[in-house]
C-alpha cells in the first residue's frame, strides 16, 4: 500500500480509531473512539507495516471500515496529515487529508495477508480486545 511519503517522514503520532460511523463518502471524517496513541518508534513501525500491505482484488461489501488511523506531526493542535480507514470486508483503504496526493485516495489491500492480520491484531490490542 502506498502512503504519502512526506507525511510519513513527518509523522510523530498515530491515533488508532475504532470506527463507529462512516465515512460514507471519500474524504468525510471517520467517527469513533481513539483507542490508542502510538508515538515515535511505535508510530513509525505501524506506518512501515501499513506501507507493506500487499494489494488485492476488489470485493464488494459497501465499505464499512472498522479501524482507522490519523497521522499527526509534532504540532498537536494542527489537523492530521492524513487519515486512513481500513475495511477488512472489501479489502479497501481510503486515505484523505492535506498530504494525500491524487491517486492515493482509494487503495486495495489483501486483508488475509500476514501484514494485514498483524495490523488487525495491533488494532485489537490497542482497543483492549486481546489480553484483557
Amino acid at each position: 500500500m502506498k502512503l504519502p511519503v512526506t507525511a510519513v517522514r513527518a509523522t510523530h503520532r498515530l491515533d488508532v480509531v475504532r470506527v463507529s460511523a462512516g465515512p460514507e463518502r471519500w474524504g468525510e471524517p471517520m467517527t469513533g473512539e481513539v483507542t490508542a496513541r502510538w508515538e515515535g518508534a511505535e508510530a513509525s513501525g505501524a506506518l512501515t507495516l501499513i506501507g507493506k500491505l500487499p494489494t488485492a482484488q476488489q470485493t464488494l461489501c459497501g465499505f464499512a471500515p472498522g479501524w482507522g488511523v490519523r497521522a499527526y506531526g509534532d504540532d498537536q493542535a494542527a489537523p492530521p496529515f492524513f487519515e486512513a480507514a481500513f475495511c477488512y470486508g472489501c479489502d479497501e483503504a481510503w486515505l484523505w487529508g492535506t498530504e494525500v496526493p491524487e491517486g492515493l485516495g482509494r487503495q486495495r489491500f489483501d486483508s488475509g495477508s500476514a501484514n494485514a492480520q498483524y495490523l488487525l491484531l495491533r488494532f485489537h490490542e490497542a482497543a483492549g480486545m486481546i489480553g484483557a
